[in-house]
């Protein structure tokens, strides 16, 4: 048997984190067995899905690399589909049509609840003929005896009795079939062998198994995953930050920081917290997953993307981090080379974004210096300092890291101090106080007309 499994989000906004994650997992299983990974866009509820919403949907999952085998397939090119199969179990006797009116399935169920009932649907048109030609839903005629069993990947065995679920309604007045059936249809249709998806689906799969049995098609294996939490223990959403997919990707993450961050999150390999592509899928094992929710935490995430910042080809993250240098409206062709500049950064930021921001002084002057620095490392007795390694990097005809070193040991030598008193205020004027690495290297990455134009800048702010 091949392994078919499919990721089912609905355009009704951005992919998600709990989505990518299901994806990832659904994804991973697939590649781990041989099989096939199907994207289905599930676009039925036509009031709230957009085409914003489905381009974020593929942007989302082509920024993390997750590529399927088959699709995208979009639900509301299958409604003559859904009505054959809607059709057929209305002639079957397994639905019928249901006319009650609105009013009556409020007051239905506020009598439930007020005997502290589960609400659910009382059959009352099970047995009645309903006009056709008159506005009406369809209902799946579900079994009123019996238990739905069915091993769940992660959970284990679930048992649901079918008289605590209802008749659902599979076609709206408005002619358009419900979710339960479009799906199940679907895994149908498409083969899928396992459905990954998230637990807030686990009260849907009895219903599912029932309609799958129902038309005699053969029900796949299920694996529920629990949730992501916010740190305050809350379902995940945009009140604990950046949620969606490629506001990661805005923010200045790495895909692949993203995809180990969110592979951790309900599932573990010992101790391992550094995952490769490669690795994720020949250890991936659904057995391993969790019960229990994860919680999201932004600065395990941060600390992944800064491995991932520092070990990668800088080549690759210079040209990740180019956009966002842009978006500080610098160009990077016009200063040093930008690998250079990610060699030499790359240690002292956690995101792309960070980085650009504390490399932004080698390709421009800084409007203001770091209050801090400033009033520590810019003092009078300074400006002597200043001048006189200025006049020696001036004079320098190679502007190389060696030399600039030499004048710099030069200056502190033939003033007789020591080389902080030097080297402090002259980091500070060259940068204006943002975090660089060496001195010399500092110095011949942001060239000598800058370096000199800024030391003559801070030698005028000291003097006031």
């Amino acid at each position: 048997m091949t392994i078919r499994t499919r990721c089912a989000p609905s355009p009704t906004g951005y992919l998600h984190v709990g989505g990518a994650r299901t994806a990832l997992f659904s994804w991973l299983f697939a590649r781990k067995h041989g099989g096939k990974f199907i994207l289905r866009i599930e676009d039925t509820d036509l009031e709230r899905s957009t085409r914003e919403s489905v381009n974020a949907i593929l942007e989302g999952m082509t920024w993390l690399g997750l590529e399927y085998d088959e699709g995208p397939f979009y639900q509301t090119h299958r409604f003559d589909r859904y009505n054959e199969v809607i059709d057929q179990l209305l002639e079957k006797g397994l639905a019928y049509r249901c006319d009650c009116p609105k009013e009556r399935l409020e007051k239905l169920r506020e009598e439930q609840m007020a005997k502290k009932l589960k609400p659910r649907y009382d059959g009352h048109c099970r047995c009645r003929e309903v006009d056709p030609e008159k506005p009406h839903v369809v209902r799946f005629r579900n079994p009123e005896e019996g238990t739905v069993v069915f091993q769940d990947l992660v959970r284990g065995t679930i048992r649901v009795s079918n008289a605590e679920l209802d008749d659902l309604i599979i076609r709206r007045s408005d002619g358009s079939p419900t979710y339960n059936l479009t799906v199940v249809v679907d895994d149908a249709d498409m083969g899928v062998t396992h459905v990954i998806r998230g637990d807030d689906h686990i009260n849907n799969t009895p219903r599912q198994i029932n309609l799958l049995q129902a038309m005699g098609l053969p029900v796949p294996q299920y694996a529920h995953l629990p949730m992501i939490l916010g740190d305050d223990g809350t379902r995940l959403s945009k009140r604990h930050g950046a949620v969606s997919v490629m506001q990661y990707m805005h923010d200045g993450f790495l895909p692949e920081a993203l995809l180990n961050y969110l592979v951790r999150l309900g599932w573990s390999h010992g101790d391992q917290e550094i995952f490769s592509l490669d690795e994720m899928v020949e250890l991936f094992d659904l057995s391993e997953v969790n019960r229990s929710p994860s919680t999201f935490n932004r600065e395990k995430l941060l600390w992944i993307n800064q491995h991932y910042l520092i070990h990668d080809d800088p080549k690759r993250i210079a040209r990740l981090l180019s956009p966002h240098m842009g978006d500080l409206e610098i160009d990077p062709a016009e200063g040093p080379d930008l690998v250079r500049v990610v060699e030499a950064q790359r240690e002292r930021a956690r995101t792309l974004v960070e980085l650009a921001e504390i490399s932004a002084f080698y390709y421009r002057d800084f409007e203001a210096f770091d209050e801090k620095a400033a009033k520590k490392a810019l003092r009078p007795a300074a400006v002597e300092l200043l001048q006189a390694v200025r006049e020696r990097l001036a004079a320098l005809e190679n502007w190389e890291r060696e030399e600039i070193r030499a004048a710099i040991e030069a200056t502190v030598k033939a003033l007789e101090v020591g080389f902080g008193k030097v080297g402090m205020p002259l980091r500070v004027a060259v940068t204006g106080g943002a975090p660089s690495p060496d001195l010399d290297l500092t110095l011949e990455l942001v060239g000598r007309e800058a370096t000199l134009r800024r030391i003559d800048k801070a030698i005028a702010w000291i003097h006031g």
